[in-house]
């Protein structure tokens, strides 16, 4: 067998090969719309679950078993780590002592999809004697998990993408990602910045990307300027030097504006001898600037917002000190 041919030349059946990429699309294609689903069902019992883990004095506490479990440990972690205090209880440790971490300070988010899990069932008289909400996030909403919950979630999948329809891959993708939503909206609510989210992850790259300050990114070398009146033939070679796109162009120490790759393409359609027009012509007048201590995360989500390549760091004195770059970091 030569070539791409992607099938048995005995059989004249697909391969093996392409069967599985077939039958992978389709997996991708059929959780995307779970997914998708969720979107259609949101109601005020959505929002109502937002205001009360925003309300809550306390700690979020989130529980499910098994699989529903795993799924409950990241909803966990991305809620601690994006502003709504909360870890994980596991539901047979809690029926045996670990119940003492509850208070009605707390607001409990149990996670089962057939909403009958019993080791979930057996914490709820204990839970509703201490007053504590439940929100639950379930496939059933006749279940008795979702009638004994002061919130409950609509989860429910058509089915699993498992081929007998039994192993947890959509409704946990699903609940997944009905715990991603909660925590997104408790960031906007609280309006959750990323000098915030440096507070909680100081480790680690993502740490050191979001504590890290322009002025330790930017660069300092020999940047790429010229004068007001010099003309776009002579500043040509200027800007390819610099590799940033971009010449700053400055009178006196003082930054006047900068010229860009885009300023160039729009002078071409604009006039016939743009070789010898002044960058004073066409030039970006007040161009943004950035302090040299803000830091890189919020600079590079202002690049992103204003659509720029590249940012121009000014000192404290209003000074250029140098470039800062989104795709040197």
């Amino acid at each position: 067998m030569t070539g791409n041919i992607a099938y048995n030349l005995i059989s004249n059946t697909p391969s093996p090969r392409k069967a599985t990429l077939e039958s992978t699309r389709e997996v991708f294609f059929r959780q995307a719309h779970a997914v998708s689903q969720l979107a259609e069902r949101l109601d005020d019992s959505y929002t109502a679950a937002v205001d009360l883990l925003y309300a809550t004095p306390g700690h979020v506490i989130v529980c499910g078993m098994g699989k529903s479990g795993l799924v409950g440990k990241k909803i966990a972690a991305t809620l601690a780590s994006t502003g709504t205090p909360a870890f994980f209880m596991h539901p047979g440790e809690a029926y045996h002592g670990d119940l003492g971490m509850v208070t009605p300070q707390n607001t409990l988010i149990l996670i089962s999809y057939s909403g009958q899990t019993k080791e979930i069932l057996d914490l709820l008289p204990h839970i509703e004697d201490m007053g504590i909400p439940v929100i639950s996030l379930v496939g059933c909403l006749d279940s008795t998990l979702a009638k004994r919950s002061k919130v409950a979630l609509d989860c429910s999948v058509e089915r699993e993408v498992c081929p007998n329809n039994l192993a947890p891959t959509s409704s946990t993708l699903v609940a997944m990602a009905m715990g991603d939503a909660l925590a997104v909206s408790l960031m906007e609510m609280r309006s959750f910045q990323p000098r915030d989210f440096a507070r909680f992850h100081p480790g680690g790259s993502l740490g050191r990307k979001l504590l890290t300050r322009v002025g330790d990114l930017m660069y300092k070398g020999t940047l790429p300027t010229a004068a007001p009146t010099q003309t776009v033939r002579e500043t040509l070679l200027t800007m390819t030097r610099g590799h940033f796109g971009v010449v700053l162009v400055m009178e006196e120490g003082q930054l006047k504006g900068i010229v860009t790759d885009g300023d160039l393409r729009r002078a071409m359609q604009k006039f016939d001898d743009v070789l010898e027009i002044p960058l004073w012509r066409i030039m970006t007048k007040q161009p943004i600037t950035i302090p040299a201590e803000m830091l890189a995360s919020e600079a590079e989500e202002l690049m992103m917002r204003k659509k720029v390549k590249v940012l121009v760091v000014t000192d404290e004195f209003g000074k250029v000190a140098g470039v800062f770059d989104i795709f040197e970091q």
